[in-house]
C-alpha cells in the first residue's frame, strides 16, 4: 500500500529525494493500513533542529474510541543530524521547500519519500499540461494502431 502525493509532481520541480522514517502512533498506523491517509496539502518544516511534517490528514481509526489521534497534527520525521543540517542550508539559502511525495510501507515500517522541491510557475504548470495531453494522445493512437 502506498499513498502518492500526485498534486506536488504537479506543482513543484523535485530538486532531491531522501526516504525517512515518520514516528507514528498505533491507532495512525492502523489507519494507515486501511489507506486513510491525505498527502495533497502536506509540508515539511525544521524546527530546534528537527523535521517535522505538518498537515498530513490520517483519519481517524473507527475502532480506536478514546484512544484515537488528532487526524491533522504534527508528526516527527526520522532523520539523521547531517541530513537536517544539509536541507536547512538549502532550504534558508535557496527558498526551496520540503513536500511529502509518497508514504508506503517498508519491512514493515512507514517511510515517507520527502522531495526538496522548487515552486512552478503558471507557465511550468501549463507546459506539464501540455506534455501529459500528448502523451495521452499517442499512447491513444498507438493503441488504435495495434488493433
Amino acid at each position: 500500500m502506498e499513498v502518492i502525493n500526485r498534486e506536488a509532481r504537479f506543482n513543484y520541480f523535485i530538486l532531491e529525494e531522501l526516504e525517512c522514517g515518520i514516528a507514528l502512533t498505533g491507532t495512525e498506523i492502523k489507519a494507515i493500513r486501511e489507506g486513510k491517509v491525505n498527502l495533497k496539502d502536506s509540508y515539511a518544516v525544521i524546527r530546534h533542529g528537527e523535521v517535522y511534517v505538518v498537515n498530513m490528514h490520517i483519519s481517524e481509526y473507527k475502532e480506536g474510541n478514546i484512544f484515537n489521534h488528532e487526524p491533522t497534527r504534527s508528526r516527527k520525521l526520522l532523520l539523521h543530524k547531517k541530513e537536517i543540517l544539509k536541507f536547512n542550508d538549502k532550504i534558508s539559502k535557496e527558498g526551496l521547500t520540503l513536500v511529502p511525495l509518497k508514504l508506503y510501507f517498508k519491512k514493515n515500517k512507514v517511510k515517507i519519500l520527502l522531495g526538496l522541491c522548487k515552486g512552478k510557475k503558471n507557465y511550468d504548470k501549463r507546459e506539464t499540461i501540455k506534455e501529459r495531453d500528448l502523451k495521452r494522445e499517442a499512447s491513444k493512437l498507438n493503441k488504435y494502431r495495434f488493433k
